[in-house]
């Protein structure tokens, strides 16, 4: 046999685990009304003729509601870094004061709110879709194994039954996060 039941389960419980961290990576990403360090430091800078997240080339802080501050260590990097956050999806505007970067968040407007609502809907949905996925090789590898007489009927039951649940757990785990971003969203 290759993989036990149970090492079969851990690793499709680390899959799912992963997908939730990779949703709430994402939804970190998506811009409510309020400032927040996660909506620039992973935004991808080029530095000396490098890729690298944002949040290691400054200090991210949010001094108010609707700002955040970038004390940039190096200089030199503060051009990058303007071009990065001009370059991306967050349609923020930096002002520039030495190697202090502010970038005001604007509120956002009904449509605006709408419009991301539904990208939080589609991100929820990929990593049901992705929870499933896992959950369905995961499902495979435990009937190849009872074809296989490496495991018994009532083994396979009761490991589908297991499987089910992690899926459940996770599933819901992804829904809350998508309502509390949701409800982020949506306040003014």
């Amino acid at each position: 046999m290759e993989m036990e039941p149970e090492e079969i389960l851990l690793e499709a419980e680390d899959r799912m685990d992963q997908s939730i961290v990779a949703l709430q990576r994402e939804l970190g990403g998506i811009r409510t009304g309020r400032a927040h360090p996660s909506l620039v430091e992973l935004l991808q800078v080029e530095h000396y003729g490098q890729q690298q997240p944002l949040n290691q080339l400054a200090t991210i802080g949010t001094p108010e509601a609707r700002l955040i501050s970038i004390q940039v260590w190096d200089a030199g990097a503060v051009q990058s870094i303007v071009k990065a956050i001009q370059l991306s999806e967050l349609g923020l505007n930096p002002s520039v004061d030495g190697q202090l970067i502010r970038l005001p968040i604007p509120a956002l407007t009904e449509e605006r709110r709408r419009d991301l609502v539904r990208v939080v809907h589609q991100k929820v949905e990929d990593a049901r879709v992705s929870v499933r996925n896992v959950r369905r090789n995961a499902h495979d590898t435990l009937r190849k194994a009872e074809q296989q007489k490496e495991l018994t009927q009532d083994e396979l039951r009761d490991n589908e039954q297991e499987l089910q649940e992690l899926t459940d757990k996770h599933v819901t785990s992804i829904d809350e996060l998508g309502v509390v971003k949701e409800k982020d969203l949506l306040e003014t």
